[in-house]
């Protein structure tokens, strides 16, 4: 899986929405029915499309009451989204926070319109029906864990040494960005990631890793809203 680059240029902002009641510093978006299904990303550095499109579908659950088996095109953001002003590059590698732009931009249609190949192809469907508001980063682990509260996030990970994970809590890596992947939970001792690996790897296809900017998932996670 690939993730090219630092960002940077996506604005910081302040959402003055009421904290969801009833949780406390642990919080797993599994249980409260907002994390949609484990997919496979396949021979196809797309896990930034895998992860940007996991932020849309929670959104469309969380606030817009669209069922969690919603399913939404990965294949149309590895297609669609290149070139400027997005600059992600299909299998090659890309942005979850420029496809979640793109998504804001443009809109984004099911799997079912527009089919998962795992190769590149040309752009077919340049818009859907599904829409954000905006795209927002979050710096710093404190930072995430309050905007975990509200919600779930995307976040790019170093995971160099995640295909030998089988369970339990993780710390083996750098901070080697080359990953992005899907935060729905945080416990005192563990982040808790949906990752696009299918449901054979790891946890059902979750990881959970050590506290901290552990494999450096607190450097620069983003949300739709």
């Amino acid at each position: 899986s690939t993730y090219l680059g630092e960002m940077g240029t996506i604005p910081i902002v302040e959402l003055n929405e009421p904290v969801n009641k009833g949780f406390t510093e642990e919080v797993d978006w599994r249980t409260k029915g907002v994390v949609t299904a484990v997919k496979n990303q396949g021979q196809c550095g797309s896990c930034w499309a895998f992860a940007a499109t996991a932020a849309h579908e929670s959104y469309q659950v969380q606030f817009k009451s669209v069922a969690n088996t919603i399913n939404l095109s990965e294949q149309q953001l590895v297609d669609c989204s290149t070139g400027s002003p997005y600059y992600n590059d299909g299998c090659n590698g890309g942005y979850g926070v420029r496809a979640l732009e793109w998504i804001k931009d443009h809109g984004q249609t099911t799997g079912s319109e527009y089919p998962y190949k795992a190769v590149n192809q040309e752009c077919s469907a340049n818009s859907g029906s599904y829409r954000i508001f905006g795209v927002a980063e979050v710096a710093g682990c404190e930072e995430i864990e309050e905007v975990l509260l509200r919600r779930p996030m995307a976040v790019r990970v170093d995971a160099s040494n995640w295909h030998t994970y089988k369970s339990g809590i993780f710390s083996n890596c750098a901070k080697n960005i080359n990953h992005a992947v899907f935060l729905v939970g945080s416990s005192e001792t563990a982040w808790t990631i949906k990752n696009s690996w299918a449901t054979t790897w790891g946890e059902s296809g979750f990881i959970r890793l050590a506290k901290g900017d552990t494999c450096a998932v607190c450097q620069g996670p983003s949300f739709a809203f």
